[in-house]
């Protein structure tokens, strides 16, 4: 008994070493959340638009590579991330549609107003039902959507000028030439 008192703390520490061995290797990125639905395709759903005129719906999207960013008016990581959307529409000419995740569709209209609207259509979740099937936990989040409506790649909390230019540009170009 007396042994284990002293060779607990170092299989305890041992324990702690290995996990941060893995965890902090250089290939691990930590921003990277596994997706059940990758590669996958996006589960389906019909919103009424923000505008109120139209519909977005996953039937729209094939055919085409989009961008589809879950956000919402009262998420302070999806104004951080909103530069880079507008970047991304303006100057990359990049298809992005937005899904205003359980917002009022005031305060979105308001937000988007104030800060510009880098999206091509955007789906009101107000129940936030299309979210929870695309697996959204939290905002932003941003999916990659190849032409047959498979789900490429999730981008998970607001996107960085690093995360375009290494990630999204390159899949977005290898996506649009296949």
């Amino acid at each position: 008994m007396r042994r284990l008192i002293f060779i607990l703390p170092v299989l305890i520490f041992l324990a702690l070493v290995g996990y941060f061995a893995i965890a902090l290797r250089p290939d691990h990125d930590p921003n990277l959340l596994p997706s059940a639905l990758i590669d996958k395709p996006m589960p389906d759903f019909d919103l009424a638009m923000l505008n109120g005129a139209d519909r977005l719906g996953s039937a729209g999207l094939r055919g085409h590579v989009v961008v589809l960013n879950f956000f919402a008016s009262w998420c302070v990581p999806c104004r951080v991330e909103h530069p880079v959307l507008m970047r991304l529409a303006n100057k990359e000419h990049v298809a992005i549609y937005g899904i205003a995740y359980k917002d009022n569709n005031e305060d979105s209209r308001k937000v988007l107003t104030q800060l510009g609207d880098p999206y091509r259509g955007i789906g009101v979740d107000g129940d936030g039902r299309t979210g929870l099937n695309f697996g959204v936990y939290g905002v932003p989040e941003t999916y990659v959507i190849d032409k047959s409506g498979h789900i490429r790649r999730r981008f998970v909390g607001p996107l960085t000028g690093d995360a375009i230019e290494h990630d999204l540009l390159p899949l977005l170009r290898a996506l649009e030439q296949s």
